[in-house]
């Protein structure tokens, strides 16, 4: 009698690679002898496959940039943001040298000197370089005081020029002569926060009314399942736009920043109450469930310490795709002049310059916040793909 010869990995391996559908990270682990990986808790697991997604991994770097910034807004804009100087109205973007006219090489960058003259015709200010001054530019230069997070006084700012008699502005001033890019950096605080707080609160609706609908079904599951689809069959351009006109004109600053904040998280539930819903729905027919409800458990308890952790990963992971389409919705408001009004400064309230199309054709760099939104949403969007699909690291 033959006896029956078993393939070998290599023969195995070639034939699951080219044949069969992609190779899981289990299946992968397999093959290669990485027995730890049976080992691993599922957070090990997400690491693991989320390292592999290069594009989650650039959006979380520049995620990490655009917090960091936002966190340290003061020394890192070089100028106050309303500091306005009608001398430097619309000037472009400062050029930086490393060589001089004369063709010598500096190892500190500079700027040269600003002249101005007016345009006969369309009387606007032409700027020219005086290659005649140099003004190099230093890194921790002094500059406009500050109070960091209201508390450090402070006049360090990371890049600068140490005199009064010109300025650098690296993305241009806009009409009023203010700096751009100090502008640009302020507005990531409030744009960057809006999409984290509103998700937050967001998120609390959406886990409590959603799991409350799964978790009880009946009655419960019935009226919030119906108050989400009605808040879903409201176009959202219109409801946001009556809402925010609905905020009286003379609040400050901060009642408006909030306010704006909750309408958007008020409205911006219901797409995970629907996914805390329908997992919520299989998880409570689960062993562990009834485990912990024989045991004794109270609902909450059963909610929170068994049913919200087996699901965290996917609600990270619906949370950081949920925190673009807040940052969009702000930016919209603010850009029709429904939303922060100045003196707030948001990506959306800076690209209200650009609504006339003869300035942004006299100055282009108006655009950058527009630039600024994109990077960060595709950013937040490459990171919640890669954690979306780490989520699942038995998938295929």
């Amino acid at each position: 009698m033959s006896r029956r010869q078993n393939p070998s990995p290599i023969s195995a391996t070639h034939s699951l690679t080219s044949e069969g559908p992609k190779p899981s990270a289990i299946d992968e682990a397999a093959w290669t002898g990485k027995e730890h990986i049976y080992v691993a808790s599922q957070w090990q697991l997400m690491w693991w496959r989320f390292r592999r997604h290069r594009m989650a991994n650039v959006g979380a770097v520049f995620v990490i940039l655009f917090y960091a910034v936002a966190l340290a807004v003061e020394p890192i804009a070089p100028y106050h943001p309303d500091l306005v100087d009608a001398n430097y109205s619309y000037r472009p973007p400062t050029t930086i040298h490393f060589v001089d006219a004369e063709g010598r090489f500096h190892l500190r960058p500079f700027i040269y000197g600003t002249e101005r003259e007016r345009d006969p015709r369309t009387l606007s200010l032409v700027f020219s370089e005086n290659t005649a001054e140099v003004y190099p530019i230093y890194l921790l230069a002094q500059g406009t005081p500050y109070k960091l997070w209201g508390l450090i006084r402070s006049d360090l700012h990371i890049f600068g020029l140490r005199t009064e008699d010109e300025k650098v502005f690296l993305l241009g001033a806009d009409g009023q002569g203010r700096d751009v890019l100090s502008r640009l950096v302020y507005g990531t605080r409030i744009s960057m926060s809006v999409g984290l707080v509103g998700v937050i609160i967001s998120a609390a609706l959406g886990l409590s009314l959603g799991g409350l609908s799964g978790y009880f079904g009946g009655t419960a599951d019935l009226v919030i399942q119906r108050l989400v689809e009605f808040l879903r069959s409201i176009p959202t351009v219109p409801l946001w736009m009556s809402l925010s006109a609905a905020l009286p004109v003379n609040w400050p600053i901060t009642r408006i920043y909030f306010g704006i904040t909750i309408i958007l998280s008020l409205i911006g539930w219901t797409g995970l109450a629907r996914v805390v819903r329908g997992r919520f729905l299989s998880l409570r027919e689960e062993e562990f469930v009834l485990a912990a409800r024989l045991s004794g458990a109270s609902t909450m308890r059963i909610i929170l310490y068994h049913m919200v952790p087996s699901m965290a990963s996917h609600i990270i992971a619906a949370l950081t795709l949920a925190i673009p389409r807040m940052i969009l919705s702000e930016t919209s408001l603010s850009f029709l002049g429904l939303g922060l009004r100045y003196p707030a400064i948001s990506w959306g309230v800076l690209l209200q310059d650009a609504q006339n199309v003869r300035s942004v054709a006299l100055a282009p760099w108006l655009l950058s916040p527009g630039v600024a939104v994109v990077i960060a949403v595709l950013s937040l969007n490459f990171l919640g793909d890669g954690l979306r699909d780490a989520a699942d690291p038995y998938g295929r």
